[in-house]
C-alpha cells in the first residue's frame, strides 16, 4: 500500500494534469449535443457552468505545470464545496446531469490525488475534524496551516451565491389551450424535440415514414411538443403553430418540421425576420394568433412528463401504462415496437 501511495505522489503532477484534460473532455462532450440534449442548465454570473469547468480545468492544469501545488489544492477544496451545493441542486430538482457527476468524480479523485496529512493531526488531535481536507500554507499572504475545510465552505457559500440554475424550462403562464395533434386513437406517442437539437432532426426524418405508418392504422394520436432549450426554439416554435393554424395536413406538418430542423441547423437562421423569409421562399403558408395559452401547454406537458433532456419520447399504452424513450435509437425502437404490437393486433 505505501509503494502505492508512493507512486502516486512521484506522479501527481501528471495524474492531476490528465484528470484535468479528461474533466475538460467531459465538458466539452456535453457542449456538443450528440444522443440527446440535456435541459439541466446553470450559470455563474451568466456564465454557463460548463465554460466554467472548462476554465477552472484550464487553471488547474497550468498551477500544476508550474508545480504550485498549495494553490492547486486550494482550487481543489473550494471545488469540493461548490459540487456539494450542485449535488444538492440535482436532488433537490430529481434531475441528474450524468456529465456533471463524471466531472464531480474527477474532481474528487485530484483533490485525493493531491492530499496531504496535516501536521496539525498530530500536534493537536482535536483538532481533527477541522482538518481532515487538509491544510495549506501560502506563504506569500502570510497565512499557514489553513484548514482546506475553511476553503471548501467558502467554496459552498460563493456557488450559493452566484449559481443560477433552471431544469425545465417554460414558455408562459397563460390558461391553458390545446396543443396541436395529428391521428387519433388510443395509443399515444408525444414526440419532445428542439429544432437546434442534432438527434432531434436525425430521429425526426429517420422516424418519419415509420410515423405516418402508426397513423395510418386510426390507432395512434401523435403530439410534437417543442422544448425551448434553445434561446431562438421559442420563436421556431411560434411558426410551426402559426403554420399548422394555416390548414397543414399530417404530410404538410412533416413538411413544415422538416424545413425548421433545416432551418435551425443547416441554414443558422437565428432571426425572425430571416426565419419568415425562409418560409415564404419555401412556400410554407402560416396564419398568426395569440399562441400564448398553446405555449402554457406545452410548459405544462414539459413539466409533467419530467422532460429533463431531447429528444424524448412518451408512448402511452391503453390500459397497460406508459413508457419513456430518451436518444434516437431509444425512440426508434419504443415507435418500432409500437408498430410491433400495433401490427400483432391486426392479426
Amino acid at each position: 500500500m505505501s509503494k502505492i501511495i508512493e507512486s502516486v505522489k512521484k506522479y501527481r503532477n501528471i495524474i492531476t494534469i490528465i484528470l484535468s484534460l479528461v474533466g475538460i473532455g467531459i465538458m466539452a462532450y456535453y457542449d456538443y449535443c450528440d444522443t440527446s440534449c440535456s435541459y439541466l442548465k446553470g450559470d455563474i454570473l451568466g456564465i454557463d457552468l460548463k465554460w466554467v469547468g472548462i476554465f477552472y480545468m484550464g487553471a488547474i492544469i497550468t498551477l500544476t505545470a508550474f508545480r504550485q501545488t498549495p494553490f492547486v489544492r486550494v482550487l481543489l477544496a473550494a471545488a469540493l464545496g461548490v459540487e456539494v451545493y450542485l449535488y444538492a441542486f440535482q436532488v433537490q430538482n430529481d434531475v441528474y446531469c450524468p456529465f456533471c457527476l463524471v466531472f464531480s468524480v474527477v474532481l474528487i479523485l485530484s483533490f485525493i490525488i493531491n492530499y496531504e496529512v496535516p501536521s496539525a493531526w498530530r500536534q493537536n488531535r482535536r483538532q481533527m475534524w477541522l482538518y481532515f481536507f487538509g491544510e495549506v500554507d501560502l506563504p506569500m499572504f502570510r497565512i499557514h496551516k489553513l484548514p482546506l475545510l475553511v476553503v471548501s465552505i467558502l467554496g459552498y457559500f460563493i456557488i450559493l451565491l452566484t449559481f443560477s440554475g433552471s431544469v425545465t424550462p417554460a414558455y408562459g403562464q397563460d390558461k391553458l389551450s390545446g396543443v396541436p395533434s395529428l391521428g387519433k386513437g388510443d395509443y399515444e406517442v408525444l414526440i419532445f424535440s428542439d429544432y437546434f437539437c442534432p438527434p432531434c432532426k436525425r430521429i425526426d426524418t429517420k422516424a418519419e415514414p415509420l410515423m405516418k405508418e402508426l397513423l395510418a392504422t386510426g390507432k395512434v394520436k401523435i403530439t410534437f411538443v417543442d422544448v425551448p432549450f434553445n434561446r431562438l426554439t421559442p420563436i421556431y416554435a411560434r411558426y410551426y403553430l402559426y403554420a399548422v393554424n394555416a390548414g397543414a395536413n399530417n404530410n404538410k406538418i412533416f413538411s413544415i418540421r422538416n424545413a425548421l430542423f433545416k432551418a435551425a441547423q443547416e441554414k443558422n437562421i437565428l432571426t425572425e425576420e430571416a426565419l419568415v423569409f425562409y418560409l415564404k421562399e419555401n412556400k410554407i403558408a402560416w396564419t398568426a394568433f395569440d399562441g400564448k395559452p398553446v405555449f402554457a401547454m406545452m410548459s405544462e406537458i414539459i413539466r409533467r412528463n419530467k422532460i429533463e433532456r431531447t429528444p424524448t419520447c412518451v408512448i402511452r399504452y391503453p390500459f397497460t401504462g406508459e413508457s419513456k424513450y430518451i436518444g434516437d435509437e431509444e425512440i426508434w425502437n419504443g415507435l418500432m415496437q409500437l408498430k410491433t404490437i400495433l401490427t400483432a393486433g391486426r392479426q
